[in-house]
């Protein structure tokens, strides 16, 4: 068997070694043309990847260059050990493609989507190709551990195969859950086919869990919930994503570098320190902007590839009537969505400060912007903003310690494929400050170290699962309650 992966590797890396752009303009043009799509889509789609993924590279570099200095002088004034890069979620989108298992775990799920269609316990064609790399990461996390402990390729790939399986099972149950949710959040039909098979919704049952504490102990506070649409026009630009980069870059430097040099108290240098916070503001700024700009890039890019499986769906599923698993961003329109992140920034930086003593190292920066569990967060309460900005609050250092938990292995991964983020220190550890599915990533963690042989690893990881498909089969029924609801009201 290890012979086997050996040669896949001989034959896989001389393309790995291009990069991660050039390896997704292959991978998404080749993949669009075996689903049909004219040459001329498939190659767009395939450009567009690669040049968005070129200039999220670009603006990471452009960040780190700019902080990487105030950074470690802010360590070193503060004590506060926050060393962890957060990139984003691109460049680790980047990374785990950047892998050939990535296109493995792609393979397992088309199939099990197929034969979940096929057996009909599923109504939902997850389309959603390049957001697999959500999924892979938990796959290559244990693969990783696995490795690392000596485990042979194939006993390791069979457990990380397991653990995707079962994963990508639960993620497309729940896409046919949140339909009638989603149908009520946008006003449509019942008819309409759009669900999503994103990760960011496997955090539903932990919202569910605490949305039901909610409701029994403080059914009272949904009296004070506010419009979200409202508030985000009183916020207005004070919320925005370049204001909000331009306040966290003045606040780094100013904690980088307080003062002037020690014994230098001209108007001169005082008037380079400012000039230098008020550089780093407009390079933190201009940053987010374009991470969000640059991110609706990917969607555009994957687009004739989804219509294309989708083509080859309808063809062979004549008849059937299914749900289209897409992005999350289909529901981008609600308010609650942007007015509950624009809360959630300023709070998990302050969350990630008070957590640096209990195993939190990241500072968030490039994830600052919540789109791992807001999205979530509206389709569990269906827009309670309060709910929404309490239950983030609460959850946001889960996202701190899995992205913290996962930093080695994604530094490693990186230099393996050869696309660590330009700009970034060799010796800095990388990672995304608000990862969708988290929980996944701390399901990877725990597998993972039972490849140690340690009995408490093992009973660790048996406990884990327990909990992971006891809590997905407990928020399945409240669907299911609620999908009745809606269906009663709809006769």
């Amino acid at each position: 068997m290890d012979a086997i992966f050996d040669l896949i590797g001989k034959v896989f890396n001389p393309i790995l070694e291009m990069g991660g752009p050039v390896i997704m303009l292959i991978i998404l043009t080749v993949l669009a043309l075996l689903f049909g799509v004219k040459f001329s889509k498939a190659l767009e789609g395939g450009i567009k990847l690669a040049i968005a993924l070129t200039g999220i590279g670009a603006i990471i570099g452009m960040l780190n260059g700019a902080f990487s200095a105030s950074l470690a002088k802010f360590v070193e004034n503060t004590g506060i050990q926050l060393s962890i890069t957060d990139v984003g979620w691109a460049p680790l989108a980047t990374i785990t493609w950047g892998s050939a298992w990535t296109l493995y775990f792609l393979l397992i799920m088309l199939i099990v989507n197929v034969v979940m269609l096929a057996m009909k316990k599923t109504d939902t064609l997850d389309v959603d190709i390049f957001d697999i790399w959500h999924l892979s990461i938990t796959g290559l996390l244990i693969k990783w551990y696995a490795d690392n402990n000596g485990v042979s390729q194939g006993v390791s790939l069979f457990i990380a195969t397991a653990a995707i399986v079962l994963v990508g099972v639960l993620k497309i149950i729940n896409s046919d859950l949140m339909k009638p949710t989603f149908d009520d959040l946008l006003n449509a039909p019942s008819s309409s086919p759009m669900t999503s098979t994103h990760m960011n919704y496997m955090m539903n049952p932990v919202i569910m869990v605490l949305d039901k504490i909610f409701e029994k102990f403080f059914p009272g506070l949904d009296k004070y919930d506010f419009d979200a649409a409202k508030l985000n026009k009183k916020i207005g630009f004070w919320g925005s994503k370049f204001f909000i980069g331009f306040i966290l870059g003045i606040v780094i430097g100013i904690m980088g570098t307080p003062h002037p040099i020690a014994g230098v108290e001209d108007a001169d240098k005082w008037r380079l320190v400012i000039r230098g916070w008020l550089s780093l503001g407009l390079t933190a700024g201009v940053s987010l902007e374009l991470f969000s700009l640059i991110g609706s890039w990917f969607i555009a890019a994957v687009e004739p590839l989804s219509q294309g499986i989708t083509n080859v769906a309808t063809k062979r599923l004549q008849g059937r009537k299914f749900n289209i698993g897409l992005d999350w961003p289909f529901i981008a329109g609600r308010a609650e969505i942007w007015a509950c992140a624009n809360v959630l920034a300023p709070i998990m930086l302050v969350e990630a400060v008070l957590l640096s003593k209990v195993g939190n190292g990241i500072l968030p920066l490039a994830g600052i912007i919540a789109m791992g569990v807001t999205p979530a967060l509206l389709v569990v309460t269906r827009g309670k903003l309060l709910r929404m900005i309490i239950f983030g609050t609460l959850l946001l250092p889960l996202f701190l310690l899995s992205g913290t938990l996962i930093a080695p292995f994604a530094t490693e991964l990186a230099k393996g494929v050869g696309a660590f983020p330009a700009g970034v220190s060799q010796t800095q550890l990388i990672t995304h400050s608000t990862l969708e599915g988290p929980i996944e990533k701390l399901l990877g963690w725990t597998i993972g170290n039972t490849t140690t042989g340690d009995i408490k690893a093992i009973l660790g990881a048996v406990v884990f699962l327990v909990f992971y498909i006891g809590i997905f089969a407990w928020y399945r029924k409240q669907m299911i309650k609620r999908n009745e609801e809606y269906a009663a009201k709809a006769k």
